[in-house]
């Protein structure tokens, strides 16, 4: 059984029929088609996915469409503003975090939200905020590094 659901994603408006106890994600990958969220392991423990709704991070992958309501959801591709990349996202360049990148969504997303919440986190702040998170390439270092290159910023 389909219902329409209307979804503000980026700052656009978005009118889909689908199952609404799909995922999040699939909406926003194969009926928006978007393409920074991404499916890691399907059951909200990698980040791989992670969208903001509202300013709060939550795992797309496990958060059924229906329930995000008037929300308003932030992507990757939505915290750069005016095509200047949002400050973390200057950081991972910077500090040259990136190496497969898969699993970059959510390290990047989790990041801005500590950092909106807690402009100045000590190293203990930033590990909790990000111990959910899973990366197989070992880049931990150097996202510490861009986490508190981005609060100096």
């Amino acid at each position: 059984m389909t219902k329409r659901i209307e979804l503000n994603v980026d700052g656009k408006a978005h009118a889909i029929d689908v199952d609404p106890d799909m995922p999040l994600l699939y909406a926003l990958r194969d009926d928006i088609g978007l393409r920074n969220p991404r499916f890691g392991c399907g059951l909200a423990q990698c980040g791989a996915c992670t969208v903001w709704i509202d300013g709060e991070p939550v795992r797309s992958c496990a958060t059924p469409v229906d329930s995000v309501g008037a929300g308003k959801v932030t992507t990757l591709a939505g915290l750069s503003k005016d095509g200047k990349p949002h400050k973390i996202q200057q950081a991972f360049i910077d500090e040259q975090v990136p190496q497969c990148g898969y699993c970059l969504n959510g390290w990047v997303m989790t990041s801005a939200a500590l950092l909106e919440k807690n402009p100045k986190p000590n190293d203990a702040q930033i590990r909790e905020a990000l111990s959910g998170l899973k990366c197989r390439c070992g880049t931990h270092v150097a996202i510490m590094r861009a986490v508190k290159r981005a609060a100096q910023a």
